[in-house]
């Protein structure tokens, strides 16, 4: 069945929010919602970080390159790019095409 979306609908605006509302109490019950975190059950303590948790024990197991002969740093947001992204050189300073405005 065709549906003609340019015809006037019956309730207005401010009647459908009402309702939605009053939709929304009835389902609720009016009782206090609880937080839910999805966990997988795969995952384990480790791969979960809580806030303000203390990691002065624990090390980084990332390898940090070093910048490459055709990479600069911009002088703006300070991202390691290529530098095929310079705009322009001011002072001897390098900016990306993202920040040369």
């Amino acid at each position: 069945m065709a549906t003609d979306y340019d015809a006037p609908r019956n309730k207005t605006d401010e009647e459908s929010q009402a309702e939605s509302l009053e939709a929304l109490q009835a389902s609720r019950g009016g009782s206090a919602q609880t937080a839910l975190i999805d966990v997988d059950e795969n995952d384990t303590a480790e791969g979960i970080d809580l806030p303000g948790a203390d990691l002065s024990g624990e090390e980084l197991t990332v390898i940090v390159v070093p910048e490459q002969s055709d990479e600069f740093t911009c002088s703006s947001c300070f991202l390691v790019r290529h530098r095929s992204q310079v705009a322009k050189e001011k002072n001897g300073l390098k900016y990306c095409r993202d920040c040369e405005g």
